[in-house]
């Protein structure tokens, strides 16, 4: 009967160890814009809301040879796109959106077209602040090329190119 309960409490604290491991940020309202034939690049968008203070450091996909955790933001006249290096902090509990002209997910040369209707497997890689690591798994549908396009310019304006200045 020992045994039991001593192997009953183990699985029930290893289910709880891989549990915090599991879903500790929540992720609402990803989409990816569509392309046509050609194009090498899009950009995923979404909210993320972590439970504790987290940064998003990486990402990945069979969809595309590379992606990257990017920022977009107008300096003077220019709009201009990087790669965060040290990655995306998530406060916690206060959601941080990803979305066009601003902070996205970029996806540089696509394996193939992304439709409206498709749907793109996503990892998304994060360090919390006591410096663990984990990955959580998401589907992101693919919206019309059109969708969420910024006026004036901004990710519409980057059928064709990996990043760079963008004049607004």
């Amino acid at each position: 009967m020992k045994h039991k309960l001593w192997a009953a409490a183990a699985l029930s604290l290893g289910m709880a160890s891989a549990f915090a491991q599991v879903g500790q940020v929540d992720v609402s309202g990803a989409w990816a814009r569509g392309t046509v034939p050609g194009q090498s690049a899009t950009g995923i968008f979404m909210t993320l809301q972590a439970h504790r203070a987290t940064t998003l450091v990486g990402v990945s996909t069979p969809a595309a040879a590379n992606a990257e955790v990017h920022e977009m933001k107008l300096e003077g006249t220019l709009m201009k796109m990087r790669a965060l290096p040290n990655g995306l902090p998530l406060p916690a509990n206060q959601p941080v959106q990803l979305k066009p002209g601003s902070y996205h997910i970029m996806l540089n040369d696509l394996k193939a077209p992304l439709k409206k209707g498709d749907s793109v497997p996503v990892t998304l890689r994060f360090e919390a602040a006591d410096h663990k690591t984990f990955e959580q798994q998401v589907q992101v549908p693919v919206r019309d090329l059109t969708a969420g396009a910024p006026t004036g310019g901004g990710m519409a304006g980057m059928a064709g190119t990996a990043h760079g200045a963008h004049s607004q």
